[in-house]
Parts: C-alpha cells; structure tokens; sequence
C-alpha cells in the first residue's frame, strides 16, 4: 500500500451513508506507486500499438487475430496479473489489476474480449476450483495459451438468471453429466478454450460446470450481428447430451449462484475502469478535433457551447475515477486482512468484493453511464463527421452502449444496491435506524444559519452530509410508509439508488481533492477544485429532484410537506457560476490537447 494511504478505519460497505470518512484515507490516482504506473504505461502501449491499427480488422472477426492480440497480451503478463504466482500468473495487487483494466479500457472491442477472458471467463475455476482443476486450467489461462468465457444467459433467462432452462444428468455409469440445452450471447465463444456453464441438474440444482470447447455434443452456432463491439466474438452455444465430466463440476452442486453472482461484483468494478479508460480516449479524441475543426474562421473549441460539453466529460470522468480507485483500494485492504485472518486468497478476494458490493454496483452504473455521455458528446462536437465510419468517434458511440447491459443491466443494479443496502440494515450488518431518527429530530428543530466552518471547501463537506440526510429522509419514510410492499415500488427504489450514486460519487471526488490539497495547497487544484464545485453543485439538483419524486409517490398531507421541506433544506447550495468553472476546466483540456488529469 502507498505510504501516504491510511486505511487502518476504513469503512465497511455502504458505511459511506452513515459516516464521513477522513481524506487521508483515501486512494487517489495521484498514489499510484512507480510500478503500477509503468504497468499502466505498457498497457496504453499496447492498445496503441497493438490494437488501434487493426480495429477494422478486428471488426471484420478476421480469423486468429483476436486470439493472437491475447497471446501478446499474455506475454507482457497483462492477462494474468492479478492471479497467485503458483498458478502462472504475477501476484498484483487489486489496485493494480484495476488499473489495467483502465488502461486496456480504451481497446474497444478487444477491451470485451480480454476483460470477458481475465474476468468471468477465468475467475471462477481460480475462486471455485479444486486445486486440481486450477492447476489443470488457470497457469494455461493467466498465460493466455487457454482462452476462457463464460455461459450464464439464455434466450429466456437474463437478469432473472435462476430461471435457466439447460439441463445436466448424471450419466448411466456416473461417470459424466449429460448437459442438454442452449447458451446465448456467449462472449469470446467463437476462439474459447475452456467455458464456465451453468445447468440445472436433474432441473432442479443449479450448478457450474468447466466445459472443454472439444466436448462430445457441445456445438457453437455462428456469429452474431451486433450493433457495436463487433470484433467480439459472440456466438451461441448449444449442449445436446454433451459428456461433461463428473470431476468438472465446479463449487458444490445446487451453489451455481454464489458462483455466478459472486463473480458479477468484480466483474462490475473492472467494468467501471474499462469505462473510464475508454471515457478519457473519448475526451482526448473529441478535444483534438475541436481544436482543429474551424467553423466562423476559428476552432469550435472557442465557442462556449463546445467548452460546456468538454468541460462536462471532464467533470464525469474525474469524479467516477475517484470513486473507482477508493473502492478498489477498499477491496484490496479488506483482501489482506481476511487474508491475514486466515482466509484462502480465492475465499478472501471474494469476501472483499461482497463486502464493497454495492459500491461496486454503483459504480458499475455510473462508469457505464459517464462513458455514454461522453461518447454521445463526442459525436455532437464532431458534427456530422461523429455519424461517419471514417472517424473512430462513431465506433466508439456504438461499442460503449453495450455496457449499460453488461454485468447486469443498470436497472438491476440500481434496484439490487439498495436492496443489498435495506437487507444489511435488517441483518444488524449497518445501523440506518438511528442516524434516520437523528435526521427526522433535526427536522423537528429549528434549522442553523450560517456556517461557522471557516476550513477550506467546509461548504462542500456540509453539503456531502446533507445529502446523506436526504437519502435517509427518503429512505425512512418509504420503508415506514411502504414496509413490505417497498420492494415492489421501482420507480422509487431507483429514485434513493441514483441519491446514493451521486452522493457516493461527489464525496469520493471531495475527498480526493481534499487529500491533494493537503498536500500541495489550493494553488494547484484550481481545476480539480471546480471540477468537485461544479460537481456537488449539479448534484444537489438532481438528489432535489429524485427525492421528490420519490416522496411524492408514497407521501401526502403534512407528512409530504415535512419531507419536502427537508429535502429543500438538504439540498440548499450557495450560489456557484458554474459556466465559467467549465470554461476552465475546458480551457486546460484544450490547452493540453488531451485528457491531462
């Protein structure tokens, strides 16, 4: 861990909600040590190098090429970083196997493949696995000799994935389990080596399976024609009696969930790096072509509409890549002290990530969500240009869409963090009830004038808090209100989730800026300073704006006018010209001609 972190009382998961956190005991981009930025440096190489000449090439699902890139890749170790030394790969840190998939982020649909190989298509035979079927499976893929994928989705069962219909029997002699059934939207299936297949065993038991792509009675259906990320292999799989072997059942049979949905919450973090990896290629593409673009005899990037929009992407990358690196720092330290505790590496990294998993949902969200703005103001600022196959803006527009699918739609992930939330209250895990109670006596009392706080950014602390105030305002009165019958209201179930997004994302940008302040004075952070302004400004609009359509779906009479009060008070900003912040924010991209931060 970098000296200058500090995470001795780092918070639990979702203690965010309830308990302020100071800024020294976050991790920044800024503490990254000298080895993890030259192993970002060889990944930005590498996509540079490697995968942005052949993208069309790529596309086109020309034969061997995405296996090869991966066999380079697994040469410079990026594929294996993060798995254990005795099984082939290098031992890196959380932090660092985060920070390249950021930096790979930016490789379009080689990003999918190689994340989809690393990720789900390898961590479940190294979490789940015997220590024969690791040995057998995990030096081959930390290489990249193996490629790996993962088969979950079926044409009926998505996000309800219990519902699969694919069968598994044991054979007459037992010494196999007939699997029968069909797979679809199968990541890397056209090259895989090796995949993780769930099946329900006499249709009843939910199970994984490690299935060998030369299977007796496993076939592949052809490629699909997909809006984006074209240069994925995605393809269909199909089981008609195919002989799997007793001995690759993988975890316990009728446990295929904690398998599957285990692995979603790593998988929704790497996502979020991805995300942001691509989010800045998009900045720095769309900052070099206003500034060469000429319209009215000078660049677009003069006019203040254009700055607006490139000042923005800015904003929402920042913000996100602070939240990133918190959490995966959290991860990380909670790995080393389950692993301290004496839990196994597979048992401890997997605690970890349950532990942060709602964070990593929300962070899934609003990675998935940023790079969709940014790539959606990429085409405008190009123009009609952006509608063009000639400029890569247009493919990166269509290749980010799927992510806000991927690993769970942002939907589901909205809804499954604050359930995940709710039921660690109901389990004694987080104390809601009584920073809940201390919110509704302050609003029985007479509200305070002023602030007395004369620290820097005291203004922004305060506002980080209330907004917390507010999520447990609206969370309280919806759980008094609603009980039971809350878990089937949607609409504002999501309302409290995107509160809990922008409030988790703003305190995690202050508190990034607060440590870099500290550090290096006000004078150097003018930037970062109005990137979290700017940021917290907007913010407290639009929690204003979900907790009140929230409240006006279960509230009325002088209940309703009580909670809308609150919210006013909670969400109250002192005047901010966020105009000219983003013209600064987008006079230093132009001036850098690229994403510089």
């Amino acid at each position: 861990m970098d000296a200058t972190v500090d995470n001795k009382h780092a918070l639990k998961g979702v203690e965010f909600l309830v308990k302020e956190t100071p800024a020294n005991e976050v991790f920044t981009p800024e503490d990254f040590n000298e080895e993890q930025r030259m192993i970002r440096e060889m990944a930005e190489q590498f996509v540079a190098k490697e995968v942005t000449p052949v993208l069309d090439r790529i596309d086109k699902l020309e034969e061997g090429l995405m296996p090869s890139l991966l066999d380079k890749a697994g040469e410079l170790g990026l594929l294996g970083a993060a798995f254990p030394e005795e099984y082939g790969g290098l031992g890196k840190d959380f932090v660092t196997a985060t920070l390249i998939n950021e930096a790979l982020g930016a490789g379009h649909s080689f990003s999918v493949a190689m994340a989809a190989h690393t990720g789900i298509g390898s961590l479940p035979i190294l979490y789940f696995g015997t220590e024969a079927q690791k040995q057998k499976y995990i030096p081959s893929l930390a290489s990249g000799v193996m490629k790996g994928a993962y088969a979950l989705t079926e044409p009926n069962s998505g996000s309800d994935a219990l519902s699969a219909k694919t069968t598994a029997k044991l054979s007459d002699d037992g010494k196999f389990y007939l699997l029968n059934g069909q797979k679809c939207w199968i990541t890397n299936s056209g090259f895989a080596d090796v995949f993780t297949v769930f099946a329900k065993i006499d249709g009843e038991h939910f199970t994984a399976f490690i299935v060998d792509k030369d299977t007796p009675g496993f076939t592949l259906g052809a490629e699909e024609h997909k809006m984006g990320i074209k240069g994925s292999s995605t393809r269909q799989i199909y089981f008609q009696d195919a002989k799997v072997p007793v001995e690759n059942v993988l975890g316990e049979i009728g446990k295929g969930h904690l398998i599957a949905f285990n692995i979603l919450n790593i998988g929704r973090l790497k996502l979020c790096a991805a995300a942001i990896g691509a989010a800045k290629q998009v900045t720095t593409i769309t900052v070099q072509y206003a500034n060469t673009r000429e319209q009215f005899k000078q660049p677009i990037a003069n006019f203040g509409a254009i700055k607006h929009k490139l000042g923005e992407m800015v904003i929402r990358n920042w913000v996100c890549e602070s939240a990133l690196y918190r959490t995966a720092q959290l991860i990380d330290e909670k790995e080393k002290e389950l692993v301290a505790a004496g839990k196994p590496f597979a048992e401890a990294l997997l605690g970890a990530a349950e532990e942060y998993a709602v964070e990593c949902a929300i962070l899934k969200v609003n990675g998935s969500e940023a790079l969709d703005f940014s790539v959606d103001e990429g085409v405008q600022i190009h123009g009609g240009n952006g509608f063009s196959d000639e400029y890569v803006i247009s493919k990166s527009y269509r290749d980010s869409r799927i992510n806000r699918i991927f690993e769970g739609t942002n939907e589901i992930n909205r809804l499954l963090a604050l359930d995940m939330t709710l039921k660690r209250a109901l389990k004694g895990r987080l104390d809601l009830m009584t920073p809940a109670m201390n919110v509704m006596k302050e609003l029985m009392s007479i509200p305070e004038f002023g602030n007395d706080d004369e620290t820097p950014f005291s203004a922004e602390k305060k506002a980080i808090g209330n907004f917390k105030k507010a999520i447990l305002l609206v969370a309280g009165g919806a759980v008094q209100k609603l009980m039971q019958d809350l878990q089937n209201e949607q609409e504002i179930l999501m309302n409290i989730a995107d509160m809990a997004i922008e409030t988790f994302t703003a305190e995690s940008a202050l508190l990034r800026l607060l440590k870099r302040v500290e550090l290096e004075g006000e004078s150097s952070n003018v930037i970062q300073a109005d990137i979290v302004r700017t940021y917290i400004n907007d913010t407290a609009d639009r929690i204003n704006k979900y907790a009140k359509d929230a409240i006006n779906s279960f509230a009325s009479g002088d209940e309703q006018r009580m909670m809308l009060l609150g919210i006013k008070r909670f969400t109250k900003t002192a005047p901010f010209n966020t105009r000219d912040a983003r013209r600064r924010i987008a006079d230093k991209l132009i001036a850098e001609n690229k994403y510089a931060w």
